[in-house]
């Protein structure tokens, strides 16, 4: 098989591989921590993404009765915020076995209103104008082409929707980035192999946030796709972030 152009090929973590090879390896990054995803995102973040989870959602404003479509949700940490303040959520994942662990979860809740739906980013098969609002937290950086995913977020959401996103980023407060860098690096591949016995898989998602692009060029990249009144929001710094924007 002859290798693709340079600028055909996709970050995978450091690497530069094919498309299909990033989507390949992402699925199976996913599926190795499915069934400990949630664990491990205590441990990393000291318990910290409950909170930007929930702020992610306060955001988004969520209302009764209006329909929105949560990307990348496998787990169903965000849809289950969504739907507790009355929205009609579909949660939307390519990785079955993250979907999977979340039903059960929603079972466990008692929340049998979701709708569940194995789906590409970059290839929604809902006709447009859908959904009031299109959620993705902590997904983006894993799609391989973002820029198709961004374009399907516009055409699925009704005029006037609203868009919104949560993703590592790049913090801007000295010294910290630093420290963080240094944490992630070493330790959270650690932390992985001790609670998920895969390390590599965890060493990934940490490079996956440093390829992801910075703050202002995510947010021309969401403009780009069509969205207005874009807007960023960050947290501890940049760390993470919460992008926005709207359907004119």
């Amino acid at each position: 098989m002859s290798t693709p152009p340079d600028d055909e090929r996709v970050s995978f973590g450091y690497e530069e591989v094919a498309p299909e090879e990033k989507t390949r390896r992402v699925g199976a990054v996913f599926t190795s921590v499915a069934a400990r995803y949630d664990l491990m995102n205590d441990a990393m973040s000291g318990g910290m993404h409950r909170l930007w989870k929930d702020r992610f959602v306060r955001a988004v404003k969520p209302r009764p009765g209006e329909a929105i479509l949560d990307m990348a949700g496998g787990t169903g940490d965000i849809a289950f915020r969504l739907a507790e303040r009355g929205a009609s959520v579909t949660v939307a994942d390519i990785n079955q076995a993250m979907l999977d662990v979340g039903i059960e979860r929603a079972v466990a809740r008692g929340l049998y209103t979701l709708v569940w739906s194995q789906q590409d980013a970059a290839a929604l098969t809902y006709p447009a104008r859908s959904f009031d609002a299109y959620t993705i937290a902590f997904g983006i950086r894993n799609v391989t082409r973002i820029e198709d995913a961004l374009a399907e977020a516009h055409r699925v959401l009704r005029y006037g929707g609203r868009f919104f996103c949560l993703e590592f980023s790049t913090t801007q407060w000295p010294g910290f980035g630093e420290v963080y860098d240094a944490y992630s690096h070493k330790v959270v591949p650690r932390i992985g192999q001790a609670i998920a016995g895969d390390a590599e898989s965890y060493r990934y998602l940490v490079e996956s946030i440093r390829r992801f692009p910075p703050m202002p060029e995510f947010a021309a990249m969401i403009t780009r796709a069509g969205f207005s009144q874009v807007k960023v929001e960050p947290i501890l710094g940049g760390l993470v972030a919460i992008h926005s924007g709207w359907k004119a």
